[in-house]
């Protein structure tokens, strides 16, 4: 297992460098760069730009230099815990990420507790009792769930929430605790304020694992190994967590690679209906607006936490699956 760890661990070195450049080619592919959208934009708005200042500013940040020079000269920076300098908010990159990554990190997490803590005993019961009603009013919200879009459902709880129970919809505080320091007030507000954002979001993923899970499961209980365990006297509820459980929860682990990058990006767009002050937006305008080095620190990140969630994906299937060896 220890050559395995060393092993995949040194092709991550590798991989991230390739992605890294990627990354960072790609935001540059789209004509221009920050300063010609702002530019642009200044014109269409009918202000006056000073070109003087402009290339003053393309000076200062490198944007005058070779994609090679500019590459190398974020990348150094990365390493060294410098992810650049963020055009369009005029503030350090590192600034701009840190002081939202905490809630995204916090709705996030609450999500993907939502998520597995609902799908499992649901999945579980629809499996152990197919074709009952309540397997057909689980597949029915489940099928509802996966069509019914995540933005249409925060619009749709929003409204409910402010008619009917009178909450303060939109952002992660009301407007008394949005500037305050921290407290258990704030804190007990922010978990107000999370429940529909946590709703929302993990809606269609928790559909999705009901149904991943019924359906591994209802394969799991008919091989021969479940009979064999039934006719030596083993109870049901012992066998059905001893083995077909824990064979069927291998979608629930495979999904780790993808669970940890979506803690930093989340939903954006539900993000953006809800007005959450979380990273997904950010990147959204990061982007939008070629603010290459905010935009790539972001991809950077999400990257790494790909390769990471992946990494730990493997190691935990092998340990739940015994059917799988490293190699």
């Amino acid at each position: 297992m220890l050559n395995y760890i060393v092993k995949r661990t040194l092709l991550m070195i590798p991989t991230l460098i390739f992605i890294s450049i990627l990354s960072f080619f790609l935001i540059q592919l789209p004509p221009g760069d920050y300063l010609t959208n702002y530019i642009a934009n200044k014109e269409a708005s009918g202000g006056s730009v000073n070109l003087a200042e402009v290339e003053a500013l393309r000076q200062r940040y490198g944007l005058d230099r070779p994609f090679h020079t500019q590459y190398v000269r974020w990348i150094t920076g990365v390493l060294k815990g410098d992810f650049g300098y963020s055009f369009e908010w005029n503030r350090p990159v590192n600034e701009l990420i840190w002081e939202r990554l905490g809630l995204t990190v916090s709705v996030s997490t609450l999500t993907l507790l939502f998520t597995w803590i609902v799908a499992f005993p649901i999945g579980v019961y629809s499996a152990t009792h197919q074709y009952s009603i309540g397997d057909y009013v689980f597949t029915t919200v489940g099928f509802m769930g996966l069509a019914i879009p995540n933005f249409m459902l925060a619009l749709i709880l929003m409204w409910l929430g402010h008619r009917y129970f009178g909450l303060s919809v939109g952002g992660l505080f009301s407007p008394e605790y949005a500037e305050a320091p921290w407290s258990l007030a704030k804190l007990l507000d922010l978990a107000k304020h999370a429940l529909i954002p946590m709703i929302v979001i993990g809606t269609s993923g928790t559909a999705s694992l009901i149904r991943t899970l019924r359906a591994n499961l209802l394969d799991e209980i008919q091989k021969p190994y479940v009979t064999t365990a039934k006719s030596k006297g083993l109870k049901d509820t012992w066998i059905l967590f001893k083995y077909p459980v824990r064979v069927a929860l291998i979608p629930f682990i495979s999904t780790v690679g993808w669970t940890l990058p979506q803690l930093i990006s989340g939903e954006t767009i539900v993000a953006v209906v809800l007005n959450l002050p979380t990273t997904g937006p950010l990147l959204l305008r990061s982007l939008q607006s070629q603010d290459m080095y905010l935009a790539g620190s972001f991809i950077l990140m999400l990257s790494v936490l790909t390769l990471v969630g992946t990494f730990i994906s493997d190691i935990l299937l092998a340990w739940v699956d015994p059917r799988i060896r490293y190699s």
